[in-house]
């Protein structure tokens, strides 16, 4: 079984609300599984978790700036990844 964490333990830890968790679920931003009517992330995921978290609690950053920050992000990396693929060819 892989290392994990319940939502309702997130939300205590990192003082958040749960609607918050939720609407990361809801958009594609999070991915987690459910157990006995209980919902876990897993530890590899929490640093994305951490993220979201201090750019909508710090930086006041909305849900839909969360998706398009993170949208951004991952086509950036994406292009990353080709360009040292690229590079290693020449």
């Amino acid at each position: 079984m892989s290392e994990r964490i319940s939502r309702e333990e997130l939300v205590r830890i990192y003082n958040v609300e749960i609607t918050f968790f939720d609407s990361l679920e809801e958009a594609g931003l999070l991915t987690t599984e459910t157990e006995d009517d209980i919902k876990y992330l897993q530890y590899d995921d929490l640093s994305a978790f951490e993220k979201f978290t201090n750019w909508y609690y710090d930086l006041e950053v909305n849900l839909a700036g969360l998706e398009v920050i993170n949208h951004l992000l991952s086509q950036i990396e994406k292009m990353r990844r080709e360009n040292e693929r690229i590079s290693k060819l020449i």
